[in-house]
């Protein structure tokens, strides 16, 4: 069989990274990646990077030329401070990038678009969340950048729907992700990076941003790749569709501290709760039925497992770098 041409965008982020690692052991796909100002993380023969600037339409008629599958996961992000404080950073450049990859794609007839959106298009709510209960209500500290996730989706509906030669088009609402090659930076990190951080430079007193009784789905990056793959191969999703990828357990943010903790060994350090730093959604629970029936997938990665496996990676790192 022919191999498939498949462009990961954004391939030296933290999505990107795991899924090339993945993707250049299956001989399935001959693969591509866009860096810009990032350099690529993965060194390999099997995958050929393309210099593109995503606000560029020329450049992203470029990198999509002669591709048969697109990931969309190129984004601009950042952790829980950024987007209180600066949430507009996460609008334009988003939606200008989703846009013109859309269209470039489109223009050169790819076969399969994916795009990785995120669980801020669903509403504040104690239940788990299923595919079908974002109706534009969002929690208000997630307003700008769930509009704009939810507008990107839209577009990509439009593609697959309301044209006469349509693309298909595929929504990734992924769970809090976290593993190896997440950013650990103070700036842009988000809780389980920024605490493993904190665990492992030996903080004392640790600081917790809010009470830490956040209930968050947390999933590891592995099965997050995992199961994109297999949405990918999957021939029977409909021409447009959304799949809730995540773990379907949610936890606050004081376990995951717990299990860090022991982890390393930390016992009797303090920790104090700073509630006047910023802090985002008190609950949020995803529903992960459809993905479970539909591909066949649920994770395998239990939460004290894939944390081991994220401090062992950070350690390696700040020991011997990327």
């Amino acid at each position: 069989m022919k191999k498939k041409k498949i462009l990961v965008t954004g391939s030296s982020g933290f999505v990107g990274t795991n899924l090339l690692l993945k993707l250049i052991k299956d001989k399935n796909f001959k693969v591509y990646g866009s860096i810009f100002k990032t350099k690529p993380k993965i060194k390999s023969k099997k995958i050929k990077y393309i210099k593109a600037n995503l606000l560029n339409s020329k450049d992203c008629l470029r990198a999509t030329k002669n591709i048969d599958i697109v990931i969309m996961c190129a984004a601009n992000s950042s952790g829980a401070k950024v987007m209180t404080s600066t949430p507009l950073v996460h609008l334009t450049p988003n939606l200008i990038m989703n846009t013109q990859i859309l269209e470039a794609a489109y223009y050169n007839k790819v076969k399969k678009f994916i795009f990785i959106s995120s669980n801020t298009v669903y509403p504040e709510g104690k239940k788990a969340m299923k595919e079908t209960d974002s109706r534009y209500e969002f929690f208000f500290k997630y307003h700008i950048v769930a509009w704009m996730k939810k507008f990107s989706e839209k577009m990509c509906e439009m593609y697959s729907l309301n044209i006469k030669d349509p693309m298909k088009t595929i929504v990734i609402r992924p769970g809090n992700l976290y593993g190896p090659y997440d950013k650990f930076d103070w700036e842009k990190s988000k809780v389980i990076a920024a605490t493993i951080r904190k665990v492992v430079e030996k903080k004392n007193p640790i600081v917790v941003w809010g009470n830490g009784k956040d209930l968050k789905d947390f999933l590891y990056i592995e099965d997050f790749v995992d199961a994109l793959i297999k949405i990918i191969k999957n021939k029977k999703i409909k021409n447009f569709d959304v799949f809730n990828i995540a773990s379907g357990t949610s936890i606050t943010i004081n376990k995951i501290l717990d299990l860090l903790i022991n982890l390393e060994n930390l016992n009797g350090v303090k920790i104090n709760h700073d509630t006047s730093m910023p802090s985002l959604i008190p609950i949020r629970k995803i529903d992960i039925n459809k993905i479970r029936k539909i591909i066949k997938w649920k994770p395998k990665t239990k939460i004290n497992s894939g944390l081991k496996k994220t401090i062992d990676w950070y350690k390696n790192y700040l020991i011997n770098g990327y």
